[in-house]
């Protein structure tokens, strides 16, 4: 490798490295196209499904495995730490050989595996589809319907619902997920290409399935929950941050002044460093509150509330609070792009 001033290593140019930089920022924008087009079709196999089905077979070998000497809290803790290393290693090797395979037998076929591979990260025409669903019912006045879509997206316990939790609960889903499902997927797909898109969704998924605070997940879950923690800390703020932006620029039934109160007074009313981040902006956005006490697994769990309650939550916010979410995706995205040819171009310069 070349080497610059002061003897560090460069890119050159002219590599093949750089040369191929330019099929990534193209795939990367093409993905997230695919992304606003497709969605999630359920004939489609998607990979985090595939995820999911590894995350559970691992908890169920790993929790028969035994270790001497330990208590039953410390073994729990190493089985679930072995979980997350077992399920990242069996989704990155494979991810890895495909995409540098695709990228050896022609920069065409790499960008293509690379676009395919950039839009399964993204859910953002997928979190609007299944919030959306919850919408019509509620337009067309079926409680039980409604309440059976939002469970398909939340994880609290939705048989007792009224209309306005319903709301409240499909808002809350769109407000937080905008960060899981969009932004941060987003910026690691953009700073590491799918391998590490891939490596922050393996996590995400293992945190959405075992980072319960619950006795079952209690010591099992956390080393899943805590890295979810670490890779959401930085793009949860990211994410807020262009909300913010986002409720500028979406228009009259958005209050950007009431978005960046909430935010800068409740963006930390949460049990976890970074879901309260965007559900802050959002509710300061419509004017209305969010969080508050849930259900899970027939066990009501105490949350601080988040936003004032000038009104109370509609229908219509669920359709609101996705207009947010695109809005915000476009915002990343024009940031993300800017950012890459930046880059691209002081290589290329230099």
């Amino acid at each position: 490798m070349p080497f610059g001033r002061m003897g560090k290593p460069c890119m050159d140019p002219g590599s093949g490295a750089v040369m191929k930089y330019q099929y990534h920022i193209l795939a990367f924008f093409a993905g997230f196209l695919m992304d606003l087009a497709l969605g999630d079709p359920a004939c489609f196999p998607h990979p985090v499904r595939l995820i999911g089905k590894l995350v559970a077979g691992a908890e169920q070998r790993l929790r028969k495995v035994r270790r001497k000497n330990s208590s039953q809290n410390a073994a729990e803790f190493w089985q679930g730490a072995a979980l997350v290393l077992l399920v990242l290693a069996s989704v990155e090797l494979p991810v890895s050989v495909v995409l540098l395979s695709a990228y050896r037998l022609h920069p065409y076929a790499g960008m293509a595996v690379e676009c395919v591979m950039t839009y399964q990260m993204l859910a953002v025409k997928c979190l609007k589809t299944e919030s959306m669903k919850v919408y019509q019912c509620l337009k067309e006045g079926c409680l039980d319907r409604a309440r059976a879509a939002v469970s398909m997206i939340v994880g609290r316990d939705t048989q007792c619902l009224d209309a306005e939790g319903v709301a409240k609960a499909a808002v809350e889903t769109v407000a937080e997920n905008t960060t899981d499902g969009v932004v941060a997927p987003m910026l690691y797909l953009a700073a590491g290409g799918p391998m590490l898109g891939f490596f922050y969704k393996a996590a995400n998924t293992m945190d959405s399935m075992i980072g319960y605070q619950n006795e079952k997940y209690l010591y099992f879950g956390r080393a899943a929950a805590k890295l979810d923690d670490a890779l959401n800390f930085i793009p949860a703020r990211i994410s807020a941050m262009l909300m913010l932006a986002a409720s500028f620029a979406a228009g009259s039934s958005f209050s950007a002044k009431g978005a960046l109160v909430v935010y800068r007074s409740d963006r930390r009313r949460h049990a976890s460093p970074n879901a309260a981040q965007t559900e802050a902006v959002c509710a300061g956005a419509l004017g209305i509150q969010l969080a508050g006490d849930v259900s899970y697994f027939g066990r009501l769990v105490k949350k601080p509330r988040i936003g004032k309650a000038l009104r109370k939550v509609e229908d219509e916010d669920i359709r609101r609070a996705n207009k947010l979410m695109y809005v915000t995706a476009w915002l990343s995205e024009a940031l993300c792009i800017f950012i890459m040819a930046l880059f691209w171009k002081c290589v290329q310069g230099g």
